[in-house]
C-alpha cells in the first residue's frame, strides 16, 4: 500500500486535523490507564516540530449521535496536558471550532469535544466531514484502532484534504505488513479465546499464510472435541465441529501444520488454585474442564517459536486470568520475548485478551510490536481492507 506519512507532508504554519484514538478507561472522572494517550504524543511532537497546529479528533464510548455529558473528552485534557508537556485548549462544540480567533487557533494543541456526539460522523455523512475538512489544511489519521470504521473522521477526511499516516499508525501498518505482507519465514500464528466461532474468519485467513498455527484456549477444546476427543465438561462449541474439520483439511491442503495440546491441565473447579493435575489430551474425565496446555504442549510451541522467523500472537493458551492456568501462555509468551529481545524473531500482538496476558507474563515490552487495536487488528488480521488505511491508501 502507498500511504503517506509526516515526512511526506509540508505543515508549516498549516492547521492539522488529527484523528487520533484516546478513548481511555475513566473511572471518577479521572484517566486510570493513559497509554493510548502516551502513544499519540510522537505525532503530536512531530506536527508541532514541523510548525504546524493540530487539532485532536477524537471519540469516547458510544453516544450514538447525541451529547452524552459523561462521555465528554474533557475528561482527557489534564492527562493530554501532562504527557505532551504543554496547553492543550479544548473545544467544546463544532461550532466553537469553526468561530476560532487566527490566536485560538494557532493554540500548541486543539481538543475537539467527542467527534460522536454528532449523527454524522458514524454515519460518514459528506455534508459534515466538509464541515470538518474546512477546520484543516491537512489531516492526519493516528488511529488505526477506529479504522476498521468508514465514518467521516476516518474515511471521509482522507477524501478532502491532503491525508497521511500519523507515527502511531506508520507504526502499526509497517508491524503489520512485517507479519503478514512480506514476512520472514517460517511464519507462525498463535489463536487463542474461548470462541472458534468469533475468529472464523481469521483462521480460515491465516492457515493460507502461515506455516505453523497453534489453536489455544477453548478454541482448542473444539478442535480436539471435532477429531472424537471427548474434552468433559470443557468450554466447547460442539456445533463447529464441521467448521473446524473444514479449517483443519484447508490447513493440509496449504501446507500449515496447526499445533493442537497433546497435554492439558484439568480441574474440577474454576477458580483460583483449584485442585489440577495433568492429562494427555485425549484422557480428559467426564466430570473436569481443561483450563490450559500442559508441559509437552508448550514445549512442542517453544520448539516451534524457535525455527520461526516471525510470530503473530491474538489470545492466551489457556484461563490465563487464574493461576496456576496461566502457565502455558506466560511460558510461550517469555520464550518469544526473549527471542524477539535477540532478534531471531519478528513478533507482533494484539488484541484485548492478548495485550493483558502478555503484560501479565511480563513479556510485552520485549515483543516486537504490540498493537493496542481491537477490533482493526483482528480485521487486519482476518485479511480485511480497513475503510481508514484504504482512504489513505488512495489518497496518497
Amino acid at each position: 500500500m502507498a500511504w503517506k506519512t509526516l515526512d511526506d507532508m509540508d505543515l508549516n504554519g498549516k492547521r492539522v486535523l488529527v484523528r487520533v484514538d484516546i478513548n481511555v478507561p475513566v473511572e471518577n472522572g479521572r484517566v486510570t490507564d493513559a497509554t493510548r494517550i502516551a502513544r499519540i504524543v510522537p505525532t503530536v511532537n512531530d506536527i508541532l516540530a514541523k510548525g504546524g497546529h493540530p487539532m485532536l479528533i477524537a471519540h469516547f464510548g458510544r453516544p450514538k449521535g447525541k451529547v452524552v455529558l459523561d462521555m465528554t473528552l474533557r475528561v482527557c485534557v489534564p492527562v493530554l496536558e501532562e504527557k505532551l508537556g504543554r496547553k492543550v485548549r479544548f473545544v467544546e462544540t463544532l461550532d466553537a471550532a469553526e468561530n476560532l480567533t487566527e490566536e485560538a487557533r494557532s493554540a500548541d494543541v486543539l481538543l475537539l469535544e467527542n467527534i460522536r456526539f454528532h449523527p454524522g460522523e458514524e454515519a460518514n455523512d459528506p455534508e459534515f466531514a466538509a464541515r470538518l475538512a474546512a477546520l484543516g489544511d491537512v489531516y492526519c489519521n493516528d488511529a488505526f484502532s477506529a479504522s476498521h470504521r468508514a465514518h467521516a473522521s476516518t474515511e471521509g477526511l482522507a477524501r478532502l484534504l491532503p491525508s497521511c499516516a500519523g507515527r502511531l499508525m506508520q507504526a502499526e501498518l509497517e508491524a503489520l505488513e512485517a507479519a503478514l505482507g512480506r514476512p520472514a519465514r517460517p511464519v507462525m500464528a498463535v489463536v487463542g479465546g474461548a470462541k472458534v466461532s468469533t475468529k472464523l474468519e481469521l483462521l480460515g485467513n491465516l492457515v493460507e499464510k502461515v506455516d505453523s498455527l497453534v489453536i489455544g484456549g477453548g478454541m482448542a477444546n473444539t478442535f480436539l472435541a471435532a477429531q472424537g476427543i471427548d474434552v468433559g465438561k470443557s468450554l466447547c462449541e460442539h456445533e463447529m465441529a464441521d467448521t473446524a474439520r473444514e479449517i483443519i483439511a484447508k490447513a493440509q491442503a496449504t501446507g500449515c501444520e496447526i499445533i493442537l495440546p497433546t497435554d492439558v491441565v484439568i480441574a474440577r473447579e474454576f477458580k483460583e488454585g483449584a485442585d489440577n493435575e495433568t492429562v494427555p489430551a485425549t484422557e480428559c474425565p467426564e466430570d473436569a474442564m481443561i483450563l490450559d496446555a500442559g508441559p509437552q504442549s508448550v514445549a512442542r510451541i517453544v520448539t516451534a517459536l524457535e525455527t520461526a522467523k516471525t510470530l503473530i500472537w491474538n489470545g492466551p493458551l489457556g484461563a490465563f486470568e487464574i493461576a496456576p492456568f496461566d502457565t502455558a501462555t506466560n511460558a510461550a509468551a517469555s520464550r518469544a520475548a526473549e527471542l524477539s529481545a535477540e532478534g531471531t524473531l519478528v513478533s507482533v500482538a494484539g488484541g484485548g485478551d492478548t495485550v493483558a496476558a502478555l503484560n501479565k507474563a511480563g513479556a510485552a515490552d520485549r515483543f516486537t510490536y504490540i498493537s493496542t487495536a481491537g477490533g482493526a487488528f483482528l480485521e487486519w488480521m482476518e485479511g480485511k481492507l480497513l475503510p481508514g488505511v484504504a482512504a489513505l491508501d488512495m489518497a496518497a
